[in-house]
């Protein structure tokens, strides 16, 4: 599954970039419009946001990695990518139940996805990190960290789509 450096931030700036395509048009009615209990496109922008503060753990604290680099990232890929399988997010990462606001939110994301960026294009993928384990899986490398990331996003993206298409929301005024 290893994957070069290139190709590696050019999936993360596709799927990062395709996220913000979605939820940059919608307006703060639309990004916040919920239903049957389900998480508005703004929460889910913020659980993505939330996600992304692993980041600090990028920036962490790591060691030599003693095992293939992409070792874990399979079944992670297999369980982030089927849709048909419903998950609870972490606690830490939960979205608010407040109103979302949309220049807080973009902002946001768009600062932490250039903080991974400068991570891909700049640090050794191949090091182990050590400040956060997911209990699961145990320590990622930097590069399974990134395709962590790359995966749930993809995930979150589809769901998206989804709401958007379910909701109607393009075709809602905004107010």
């Amino acid at each position: 599954m290893y994957c070069s450096r290139e190709d590696t931030v050019k999936e993360f700036q596709k799927v990062t970039s395709n996220m913000l395509k979605v939820l940059v048009p919608l307006s703060e009615t639309q990004l916040n419009y919920r239903i049957k209990q389900r998480w508005s496109a703004g929460q889910i922008g913020e659980h993505i946001f939330k996600s992304y503060a692993s980041v600090q753990t990028l920036n962490g604290n790591t060691k030599k990695t003693v095992r293939p680099i992409d070792q874990k990232l399979e079944p992670i890929k297999i369980l982030f990518l089927d849709t048909s399988i419903k998950m609870d997010s972490p606690k830490a990462i939960l979205p608010s139940e407040e109103r979302i606001v949309k220049k807080d939110l973009i902002k946001g994301l768009e600062e932490r996805i250039e903080q991974i960026k400068e991570v891909i294009v700049n640090s050794d993928l191949s090091v182990t990190c050590m400040d956060y384990a997911i209990p699961e899986y145990g320590e990622f490398t930097r590069f399974e960290w990134i395709w962590f990331n790359i995966y749930h996003t993809q995930r979150h993206l589809h769901q998206l789509e989804n709401i958007i298409v379910l909701n109607n929301l393009k075709e809602m005024k905004p107010k």
